[in-house]
């Protein structure tokens, strides 16, 4: 790697990840740096009064949770039997201004965006488009690696396709890109380009390796698959069908755009905006925007037959098994992890799930088949762990499970 390359890494590095300098504090960025104001602003929707009193309990919840964890806002929402129920959000989506975040509020999801990829692909399977195991070769010709030949569909979305994640990436250049975040790609198949020259790590199917270039490459194979762009299958197969206009390609910044929120660097009690970054290298996998609404909506479609069939449900949430016959440690189905929550008072809740962690931001979307209820929660800063985050879900779920 080259200096000037290294000179590079080094200035996008310091100020996106907190690396001390300058006399101990993370480099100033040209918006300044804010703190939180002591009173947190509240807005919700409720479109069934049965859920009342859950959602005045949610209220409570949601202030309590965005003080805890020290977040601009905090966004949630429940959909059950079909429909959104309840939508609320506490905080700021922009701090500066003192916008409040509100239902209409839409944030970064990170890796939520597998969910979406998720159900494209199910949607194509079902339809007779895609066959999970075949190999992708039949659907892209030439492919960028020969490598790749032998790699399923499956394999790419159980992350046993032995492609790298971001870090574990050996083309260079790809890397460079992967953090610098400000290189535009139109069509995710010209996307391939950040990694198709690094090496596989193991030979497809022998293991199981976390890789949002994983979901990349799906997203590119589905479109090279159906002979359209990656982003119009995302409009043909969720947002018309389920009318969702929020979903969308995350822009490089929120600065001017009242409907995102601002996603946050946070050191100690300051905040400040993120740098604009370019996220459409991974959008398949983690490039996508979407408010609480929207996702609830998305994960209570998987329950409905019209939409998805059972025997797609089954196949997509059942935790694919290793080389060894062992489930993989993440208890990743396709697209989905698969898990289960009990209350202190020995209930348990199944659910198919999906977080992600993006710029500034985290996402949460979980779906639960024998309430007939999807759960999402957003919000626009990292924390330390994503647990902290998400167990916000575990209040929402007792209110609305118990109106």
């Amino acid at each position: 790697m080259t200096l000037v390359m290294c000179v590079a890494l080094y200035w996008w590095l310091a100020p996106v990840y907190g690396f001390k300098a300058h006399q101990g504090k993370v480099p100033m960025s040209p918006f300044g740096w804010h703190s939180l104001p002591d009173a947190a602003p509240y807005t919700e929707q409720l479109d069934d009064p049965r859920y009342a009193s859950a959602a005045e309990r949610t209220k409570q919840s949601l202030l309590a949770h965005r003080h805890r964890l020290r977040s601009p806002a905090l966004s949630a929402a429940v959909a059950i039997d079909g429909k959104l129920v309840w939508a609320g959000a506490a905080g700021w989506s922009d701090i500066a201004s003192e916008r409040a975040a509100t239902p209409l509020t839409a944030f970064r999801i990170g890796s939520t965006s597998k969910a979406i990829t998720a159900t494209v692909l199910a949607r194509l399977t079902e339809r007779g488009t895609v066959d999970l195991d075949t190999p992708i070769g039949a659907y892209i010709s030439p492919l960028p690696n020969d490598a790749w030949h032998s790699i399923t569909l499956r394999q790419l979305a159980t992350h046993q396709s032995g492609l790298p994640h971001y870090k574990e990436n050996t083309e260079i250049s790809g890397l460079y890109r992967s953090i610098a975040l400000n290189k535009h790609y139109a069509d995710v198949r010209d996307a391939l380009s950040v990694f198709d020259d690094s090496e596989l790590l193991f030979e497809p199917g022998k293991d199981f390796h976390y890789s949002t270039l994983g979901t990349v490459l799906l997203g590119a194979t589905l479109s090279h698959a159906s002979d359209v762009s990656y982003r119009q299958l995302v409009a043909d197969e969720i947002l018309s069908p389920l009318n969702l206009n929020t979903i969308a390609v995350a822009p490089r910044s929120a600065k001017n755009r009242p409907e995102l929120a601002t996603s946050y660097f946070v050191d100690g009690d300051r905040f400040r905006r993120w740098r604009p970054v370019d996220m459409t290298h991974r959008l398949p996998g983690g490039g996508f925007v979407a408010t609480s609404s929207d996702l609830a909506k998305l994960g209570v479609a998987w329950l409905d037959n019209d939409y998805l069939s059972p025997a797609t449900r089954e196949t997509f949430w059942t935790p694919q098994l290793m080389a060894d016959g062992e489930v993989n440690a993440q208890h990743y189905a396709l697209g989905f992890r698969w898990s289960k929550w009990q209350t202190p008072d020995g209930e348990t809740y199944e659910h198919a799930n999906h977080g992600g962690v993006s710029r500034g931001a985290q996402s949460w979307l979980m779906i639960l088949p024998a309430q007939r209820m999807a759960v999402a929660i957003n919000i626009n800063r990292k924390t330390e762990e994503f647990g902290d985050f998400a167990v916000v879900y575990r209040d929402i779920l007792e209110a609305f499970t118990n109106p």
